[in-house]
């Protein structure tokens, strides 16, 4: 079975990479190889490698800077999942694309479903809303899979970001007031991998950690894991006192029922997932005794 893969050098498609590298029906790409803001250079891939399974793992992912580049963020994340959709019926391939929490507004008291009426607050959310709608009107046989507060040992993510900080500061002020889960890419991409053992669906499926936390609470368990030799004093705060270009979703929590129904297993607590990835990282970058 071919697979292509894009997004190699992001968060999800670095943790695929790990997987796949000894397969040789595995094809990774990354911009050089698949530019996902051109239409062209997407048709050309997959006519070249003409997969049966595609996995999407590249996006737009900086929420804040793209509510000023808001023509390269649709392009990325709406257009180029529509030419990947439609690539894929003309194949009979499989596609498999990441979505996100942020196609919520955050105002619902409760877990969101798959059912819920999405009602972004940004140009991000609105991207991959419009992702979403695009796949599922290309006719292919599809898995969209809505994740949130991906983070991992590389690239931009709050994990990283909490670790340098904590490094450099003796307080931290972080956002206590959204609540989500976060969910690692690692975590995400065995999760896929273990999709494609079982009969193909179509559809769109939550998956997330189990549990929630609010950023604060993750910032918390990130020091008390003993990741630094001087922890640092982490404040609560609300989002009102951390202003930014975008607004994030209050409630980003997703429940997985009809994932672990329909797959017959859920990610596991994202305490768990958190440990297994502070764990893995080398010493020089998990920042201890700095």
């Amino acid at each position: 079975m071919r697979i292509l893969i894009t997004g190699k050098n992001g968060q999800v498609g670095t943790e695929l990479a790990r997987f796949y590298r000894s397969h040789g029906d595995v094809v990774l790409t990354g911009r050089p190889e698949c530019d996902l803001s051109s239409e062209q250079s997407i048709r050309d891939v997959v006519g070249r490698v003409k997969p049966a399974v595609i996995i999407n793992a590249g996006a737009y992912t900086a929420v804040d800077q793209a509510e000023k580049e808001r023509a390269l963020c649709f392009a990325i994340n709406s257009d180029a999942p529509r030419v990947l959709a439609q690539e894929a019926a003309r194949l009979d391939a499989l596609l498999i694309h990441y979505s996100t929490d942020y196609v919520f507004n955050g105002e619902k008291s409760g877990p969101y479903l798959e059912t819920d009426p999405t009602s972004p607050l940004g140009v991000y959310g609105e991207s991959k809303a419009a992702g979403e709608a695009a796949i599922a009107a290309a006719g292919s046989r599809y898995l969209v899979l809505r994740t949130s507060w991906v983070y991992s040992p590389h690239g931009k993510n709050f994990l990283r970001t909490m670790l340098r900080l904590g490094a450099e500061r003796s307080e931290l002020r972080v956002v206590d007031d959204q609540v989500g889960a976060p969910t690692s890419a690692a975590a995400i991409a065995a999760a896929t991998v273990r999709l494609l053992e079982q009969p193909a669906v179509t559809g769109i499926y939550h998956m997330t950690a189990a549990g929630s936390t609010s950023w604060y609470g993750f910032a918390r368990a990130i020091f008390e894991a003993g990741t630094l030799a001087a922890q640092p004093r982490v404040q609560p705060i609300p989002s009102s006192d951390y202003p930014t270009p975008a607004r994030r979703p209050a409630n980003s929590v997703l429940a997985n029922d009809k994932f672990a129904r329909t797959f017959g297993f859920r990610l596991p607590s994202w305490q768990e997932q958190l440990q297994q990835v502070l764990a893995g990282m080398p010493v020089e970058q998990n920042e201890v005794n700095r």
